[in-house]
């Protein structure tokens, strides 16, 4: 087996590793075997190999998995669910007033009640949900 076959039957494995540990260290050392691998190709010397390995595993280390870690642990700021629906425009199906009303929001139609009290929507009229109470949309008339 060359060199260079070795490094990458080592890179992945290294790899598939991480499928069970999922704390990207072993990641980051398949990474840098890849680095080896490439390094065997070019030079064929197993003290570069093994020092490009070194190098590339510490800098993916050290550099790469900080921001991975950092942007799979928390992620974009999504809104799921009834978050989601906070802020988004809807249409009045039927008269929504402080205790009762229909509003169609995204395809769906849900439940609704006027945000200020005594305040009567028309059906048509488009609105923005304020908050989600339970299953019914607290909305506000769009100027």
């Amino acid at each position: 087996m060359t060199p260079a076959l070795i490094w990458l039957v080592v890179a992945v494995a290294l790899m598939a590793a991480e499928v069970v540990s999922g704390d990207l260290v072993l990641l980051m050392l398949g990474g840098g075997a890849l680095f080896g691998a490439g390094a065997a190709l070019i030079t064929g010397n197993v003290i570069i190999d093994v020092i490009v390995f070194g190098v590339a595993s510490a800098a993916l280390l050290w550099l790469a998995r900080p921001a991975l870690k950092r942007r799979f642990l928390h992620g974009p700021d999504i809104k799921t669910g009834t978050e989601a629906l906070v802020g988004s425009k809807g249409v009045v199906v039927s008269a929504v007033d402080g205790d009762s009303g229909q509003v169609k929001l995204g395809g769906d139609v849900w439940s609704a009640r006027s945000l200020a009290e005594g305040q009567r929507i028309e059906p048509g009229t488009k609105v923005t949900v304020v908050q989600i109470a339970g299953a019914t949309a607290v909305v506000s008339p769009d100027l």
